[in-house]
């Protein structure tokens, strides 16, 4: 970091080039990691990449929505832009894989990061499908490809989520839904069979689930070992005793606004826990500081630089 910054000193700023070669060469040991849309070769490696762009582009969108033959069928994009997020978790993973080899060699090295490549990298289990079998996997909505019941359920006052796992839980949830003629019938007793006679079985549990509020779902259901939980909107996810519980909530002093709310870290570890205890940084607010302590800049330098309009 040292060899690198120093460069950046009255009369030798402008020798600065920020091509990879060029940083290697002023610190060997230097980890440099680049995210782009896809990536520092191939024919689109000078197409801008945004992710609903690549959510598209790499497959996930379609396997992503309802059905083409059902109410509201089409592909759809997620929630949150996953390709951004999960790039940046893989390139996080990269540099301290980098570091570590630093540790054995010496030496830094490049990271070439793209979100087509995560994106499609993490298509995971359908990836395989696909792979091995030759056919392209397809939306299934909220439903499972393979399991049934495996979905959500439109209860009386929202929604529940229903994973019945195997068939013992079938025929538990079928006697916590008051249809046990159902965990009976030969046509649903074993997984296979629900699957082929899905298309009858779901509207008989459709009409059962609708009888209760959520709540009455996920206390019986859970008390019966029947994996479940409800559908929440942010607000109601971030009351649940769960999230508070393990404190995700977190209420930080900020210069401006006094105090704000925000998610903390998934995090947890037992020896070195993470520290919340500042608020995310107005525009510039550690420029100086960070430049003086990790890179030894002086008063004249920091002037130099915001002149510049480098800083």
């Amino acid at each position: 970091m040292r060899v690198l910054v120093e460069q950046f000193r009255p009369g030798v700023m402008e020798r600065l080039d920020l091509g990879h070669e060029t940083l290697a060469a002023l610190n060997p040991r230097l980890v440099y990691c680049s995210i782009t849309g896809f990536g520092q070769d191939g024919p689109y490696k000078d197409r801008a990449g945004y992710d609903f762009i690549i959510q598209g582009m790499g497959g996930f969108m379609s396997i992503t929505g309802e059905r083409d033959d059902l109410p509201g069928g089409g592909p759809q994009k997620a929630g949150v832009a996953v390709s951004d997020l999960m790039t940046g978790m893989y390139s996080a993973v990269a540099i301290l894989a980098a570091i570590a080899q630093r540790s054995r060699t010496g030496l830094g090295q490049r990271i070439d990061m793209a979100l087509l490549d995560t994106l499609v990298a993490m298509l995971a289990n359908m990836n395989t499908n696909y792979l091995v079998s030759g056919a392209a996997p397809g939306r299934a909505g909220n439903a499972h490809a393979n399991i049934v019941p495996y979905q959500v359920f439109a209860a009386a006052d929202g929604h529940v989520i229903v994973a019945v796992g195997n068939d013992g839980q079938y025929a538990r949830f079928c006697e916590v839904a008051g249809r046990s003629d159902l965990a009976t019938d030969p046509r649903f007793v074993r997984n296979a069979d629900r699957v082929r006679n899905r298309a009858v079985l779901i509207p008989l549990l459709e009409q059962a689930v609708q009888q209760h509020p959520v709540g009455f779902w996920t206390a019986q259901l859970e008390r019966a070992g029947i994996p479940c939980g409800p559908i929440n909107s942010i607000a109601q996810a971030l009351a649940d005793p769960q999230i508070v519980a393990r404190g995700l909530r977190v209420d930080l002093p900020h210069p401006l606004a006094g105090s704000v709310s925000l998610v903390g870290t998934p995090i947890r570890m037992s020896a070195s826990a993470p520290a919340l205890e500042r608020a995310p940084p107005t525009l510039g607010q550690h420029t100086d500081e960070v430049l003086r302590e990790l890179a030894g800049m002086d008063a004249e330098t920091l002037a130099e630089l915001r002149k510049r309009q480098i800083i």
